[in-house]
């Protein structure tokens, strides 16, 4: 599938993020005087079909959730990111993905010819820790398997003195 190619700006959203990915985002895609593709993934799901007009036919990875409606982007979601970039002055919209968040960024950016992946850091704590642990940060992955720029916006830094997220506690 081929996508009309221009300047756009990939960032990686998901529910509960720092807005401080989509400041930077816009940031960026204000700088660069293209659109801003805010993607979700949704890691419950799997591309089946992928259609000519961009949109995709997907199945939930657990069968027993087959017989539902079927998936759009979250309407909670579309509305934080619009708060978000209110008054931004850039065109943007939201594409949902299915699959690994990392190479479901790394798909869309290659179709689009993205300049960059925007995405956030990981926050401290346990939230997303087990899942990042078997699969690797996101960030991570698209820096190592994908051939454009990535920028990790560091959504909680810390200290010199602090312990870093991704080590076990004292």
């Amino acid at each position: 599938m081929s996508e009309a190619v221009g300047r756009h700006v990939v960032v990686g959203v998901e529910p509960g993020q720092a807005v401080l990915v989509l400041q930077h985002a816009a940031a960026f895609a204000r700088r660069f005087d293209a659109r801003l593709v805010c993607a979700y993934a949704d890691e419950s799901r799997y591309a089946v079909e992928e259609r000519e007009d961009g949109t995709v036919v997907s199945l939930p990875i657990d069968p027993d959730l087959a017989d539902g409606p079927p998936p759009a982007f979250d309407a909670g979601l579309r509305a934080r990111i619009a708060e978000a970039l209110a008054g931004e002055g850039i065109p943007w919209e939201t594409r949902y993905l299915v699959g690994s968040p990392a190479d479901a960024l790394a798909d869309l950016a290659a179709r689009l010819d993205a300049a960059m992946i925007v995405v956030g850091s990981r926050e401290s704590g346990t939230r997303g820790s087990v899942r990042e642990f078997f699969n690797g940060s996101i960030a991570a992955r698209l820096s190592h398997r994908q051939p454009r720029p990535v920028v990790v916006v560091p959504v909680a830094p810390v200290t010199r003195d602090d312990r870093l997220p991704w080590l076990p506690g004292e």
